[in-house]
């Protein structure tokens, strides 16, 4: 049991510190635009995911999916979510603005609880209700400090949220459920990558490090979801709730640290309150687990 927690350890610690260095990975090619970027994101995860799906011998799983058209309607809708969470994404990464998308990934969790209430009906305590007033005076803060609304954040918080609400849904596991979604979107990132070639607007094939970084997006985004799979079926809920921040406070540090990215003390304050807010939840949630541990009888 222990070697089973330290290997879900393990794997939980790899997958968010590669996506908290994922920032590193899209500055490389940060001179592309963005939607050619996550043409290629797409493109080249699906084969990467197929390529893994045949080796397992899923591929039947897979057809059985396509099969259905209730999860096939519900899996559409998730491809046009996470389409729009990695494009906002690399957009942020291109543009400057990797602090916000630290942001937007710290109150991931708190508007996935702010969804369950008002999608699955389910109950929030005092507590958790603070902490969500807590993160969203930080956010109007913050609105109020830059005159307009940080939609970057928002709209990676928002969608990956929603993402995880359907795909809790459609109960497809990570890998296939990926699979799908970009082998979804391939003939469309195609289509898209062939057009700008005859346009004469392809930055990929020129003979560039950037032939080298595009195919590689779809390892990149494909092993850390394989690796927080490992890591799920080996860890408590809450040990995974904890690990998630890494990934966001690696975003803030490279932001601040690596990109000098804009920071002052007012920032630090619509910071410090969305902070607050995840600090009340994550303890609460803490709480919540060790008493129902301690109800159980040995």
């Amino acid at each position: 049991m222990v070697d089973e927690q330290r290997t879900g350890v393990f794997f939980g610690l790899a997958a968010y510190l590669m996506w908290g260095f994922f920032p590193l990975f899209f500055k490389q090619v940060a001179s592309i635009a963005p939607t050619e970027v996550l043409a290629h994101r797409i493109f080249w995860s699906a084969i990467f995911l197929l390529g893994l799906v045949f080796l397992r011998r899923q591929q039947k799983h897979l057809l059985t999916l396509c099969q259905q058209p209730r999860t096939l309607l519900q899996m559409t809708a998730t491809t046009l979510l996470i389409s729009i969470n990695w494009l906002v994404f690399i957009y942020a990464v291109s543009a400057g603005y990797v602090l916000q998308s630290s942001l937007g990934y710290f109150i991931g969790p708190l508007v996935s609880a702010l969804l369950g209430m008002i999608f699955l009906k389910e109950r929030l305590n005092r507590i958790q209700s603070c902490s969500l007033l807590l993160a969203a005076v930080g956010v109007a803060y913050l609105t109020l400090l830059q005159g307009e609304l940080p939609w970057i954040a928002l709209s990676l918080a928002f969608s990956f949220a929603l993402y995880g609400l359907l795909r809790k849904k459609a109960g497809v596991g990570p890998t296939l459920g990926l699979a799908l979604e970009t082998s979804l979107l391939a003939p469309f990132a195609l289509i898209y990558l062939l057009v700008l070639n005859s346009d004469g607007n392809l930055k990929f094939a020129e003979g560039t490090i950037v032939d080298f970084w595009l195919p590689l997006s779809g390892v990149v985004t494909a092993l850390p979801l394989i690796w927080f799979n490992a890591a799920a079926k080996r860890l408590r809920l809450v040990t995974m709730g904890f690990l998630q921040y890494i990934t966001p406070t690696l975003h803030f540090i490279l932001a601040i640290f690596l990109f000098n990215e804009p920071f002052d003390s007012s920032r630090l304050v619509g910071f410090s309150l969305v902070w607050g807010g995840l600090l009340l939840y994550s303890s609460n949630a803490l709480v919540r687990v060790s008493n129902r541990t301690k109800s159980v009888p040995i």
